[in-house]
């Protein structure tokens, strides 16, 4: 009996493409399935949510999980990470440091505490985080298998110092934009955000997928092309950016 994705959780987007929306902080997550390999795009916020995300990928593929990317280092998308031990991680050139130092992985640990993840749940998924060992300092393309090319792209910074990108092409072609896009609310600028560069990541997103693509949030439903020149244009205004 063949078991759906959306039976397991998850909705389809393109052939071997699909994202779920986690609870609480509804972050998304990304999965694209090869011949024998399979790529989750983001880890949920504890190793729990991590260890459910890997368990229905694996259920619906039939095969274990290879590759984990990273788009960014907020709790909400990196903390169940640990969950995919043995998988290849690959984030933006700069996540490595921040991930692999006590001070970055205090910083995510307190961050998850303020938006109230359990303190005994963000404490253990904190000290199990170990950096990427792929780092991605412009486009690096994962060959899933049978034709199945995925290409990852640091288009930051902008919501982060460290923006990553997943582009897979296909018809219609996807791209997992992280939280340089938001459909649910505002986007958010946190500390680390680097606003005078966000409009230009945008554009970047924009020339990956072109007119045609679906554009999968960080936070809310699949938006278009043109949602996106909106936001890009909102966070130039709001941010006093010109060009």
């Amino acid at each position: 009996m063949t078991v759906t994705w959306e039976e397991l959780g998850w909705e389809r987007l393109a052939p071997g493409v699909g994202r779920c929306r986690l609870p609480v902080w509804d972050c998304t997550v990304g999965l694209v399935v090869g011949a024998g390999a399979a790529l989750v795009v983001d880890a949920g916020s504890s190793l729990a949510e991590g260890a459910r995300l890997r368990t229905r990928a694996q259920a619906l593929t039939g095969d274990r999980v290879t590759h984990l990317a990273l788009t960014h280092p907020h709790f909400d998308h990196v903390l169940g990470a640990a969950a995919f031990a043995g998988t290849e991680v690959y984030g933006a050139v700069g996540v490595d440091a921040l991930l692999g130092s006590r001070h970055g992985r205090e910083e995510i640990r307190a961050d998850a505490v303020r938006h109230g993840l359990p303190e005994p749940s963000a404490t253990e998924a904190a000290e199990t985080l170990v950096p990427p060992r792929h780092h991605v300092s412009g486009e690096w393309t994962l060959d899933l298998g049978s034709g199945c090319q995925v290409l990852l792209a640091n288009v930051g910074p902008g919501h982060t110092a460290h923006d990553l990108a997943v582009l897979v092409p296909g018809d219609p072609e996807v791209v997992f934009c992280g939280d340089l896009v938001e459909e649910s609310g505002e986007p958010q600028a946190g500390p680390d955000a680097v606003p005078s560069h966000w409009p230009d990541a945008l554009d970047r997103l924009l020339s990956l997928g072109g007119e045609d693509a679906l554009y999968v949030p960080g936070h809310g439903a699949v938006v278009d092309a043109a949602f996106v020149r909106a936001q890009r244009d909102a966070l130039a205004a709001r941010f006093g950016v010109s060009g």
